[in-house]
């Protein structure tokens, strides 16, 4: 699923921008599901998990799609090549743009996990009863 990447960046820029978005989903998908998995019982696994591949498939999914289209897809004329290319947002930086969207997925999910789990992060999501 593609998000609008017009606004943004080309090359390393870009890159770093789509790496701050998965950091900023990659801590709130993490919240959600360490919210849920407290009310469910579950460990830190199914919470890291869920939360690693929601934000990958919301945030790098788009990209990780067409930089596997542009690598093995069996383009029959230069045209159709083209026009696949047109419809892509900085075909140059694809590569860096996916390899940072998917450190930033981990590195929210991480902060995320080190936010809910930390002494302080404790006493400030606490259950009241």
């Amino acid at each position: 699923m593609h998000y609008d990447q017009s606004w943004m960046g080309f090359g390393i820029v870009g890159g770093l921008q789509a790496g701050m978005i998965s950091v900023v989903v990659g801590m709130l998908l993490f919240g959600v599901f360490h919210w849920l998995g407290r009310r469910n019982g579950w460990g830190y696994g199914p919470q890291v998990s869920w939360a690693f591949l929601l934000t990958t498939l919301l945030t790098a999914g788009g990209d990780l799609s067409d930089l596997f289209y542009f690598n093995y897809a069996q383009t029959q004329s230069l045209q159709l090549l083209r026009a696949q290319l047109a419809l892509v947002h900085d075909p140059d930086g694809i590569g860096t743009r996916v390899a940072l969207e998917l450190l930033g997925a981990v590195l929210g999910v991480y902060l995320g996990w080190a936010l809910c789990t930390c002494a302080w992060g404790q006493r400030l999501f606490r259950s009241r009863k």
